[in-house]
């Protein structure tokens, strides 16, 4: 495959439509991006170049280590794809301090990063919640509708109540804790099913970034979307039982 280099990206980011001085999350999977300039540190300031110095860009860094109290500043999301763990060490970004963070950098880096609840990670008052509020963007590139965080802010916002046992180590009085809540989640595989729903209004714009085909998507647009649609059958994104253990945890959860 032929080397994409910076000034390319960033003129594939703004032919999509990224908002120059917007906030705009990004889930990425590399691999489906490269060959471009300068590897992950070059699509980032292709990020940076598209969105202006008035721009916030914003990423997951959430950690998986749940039995040991997370650590902003070493706790790495390699779960998270290539991108996201080199985004969040980056001089200026800022992280949340939390087993469910983001990261951040920009003029509005401070307010989506402030402190948020672990029990509901991705609320209204969360990252997520956050970008949505400031009529944010969500890209997806080189990744589906899976990855996407802002779709279980659309379940929170329609009341579903299914819920999946979780738990994260935290510090209490210096000590490490186990805390235990009940979260919003199943496989998430049938998030497959907003593509339909989004184009079908033609509420996302579709195009390549480096070699990756890309979506972009308002955040505002995408709630609304999986907010109408879970208010009529709050199971959508549910497999029937007995196809997958998370989506069972998630029907046990409503006695059904």
């Amino acid at each position: 495959m032929n080397m994409i280099h910076r000034d390319g990206l960033t003129r594939q980011l703004l032919d999509l439509g990224v908002e120059t001085g917007g906030v705009l999350l990004v889930h990425t999977s590399f691999s489906k991006v490269k060959p471009v300039e300068g590897g992950p540190v070059g699509l980032i300031s292709a990020l940076h170049s598209a969105l202006g110095t008035d721009g916030t860009l914003v990423m997951p860094s959430m950690s998986y280590d749940d039995d040991h109290p997370f650590d902003k500043a070493k706790h790495h999301c390699a779960g998270m794809g290539v991108v996201a763990d080199t985004f969040w060490r980056l001089p200026g970004v800022l992280r949340s301090d939390n087993n469910h963070a983001f990261a951040a950098v920009g003029p509005l880096a401070e307010k989506i990063t402030a402190p948020h609840p672990i029990d509901i990670p991705h609320g209204l008052d969360g990252p997520v919640g956050r970008v949505f509020q400031l009529d944010g963007q969500v890209l997806l590139l080189g990744v589906g509708q899976d990855s996407n965080t802002t779709i279980h802010l659309g379940e929170n916002q329609a009341g579903v109540r299914y819920r999946r046992d979780k738990h994260v180590t935290i510090l209490k009085e210096g000590k490490p804790v186990r805390f235990e809540y009940r979260e919003i989640d199943h496989c998430c595989q049938n998030f497959s099913f907003v593509d339909d729903w989004l184009d079908e209004r033609e509420l996302q714009k579709r195009g390549k970034v480096g070699h990756a085909d890309a979506c972009l998507i308002r955040s505002r647009d995408l709630v609304s979307m999986v907010t109408e649609h879970l208010k009529e059958n709050e199971t959508t994104f549910l497999h029937p039982k007995g196809v997958d253990d998370e989506c069972d945890d998630a029907w046990a959860s409503l006695g059904q």
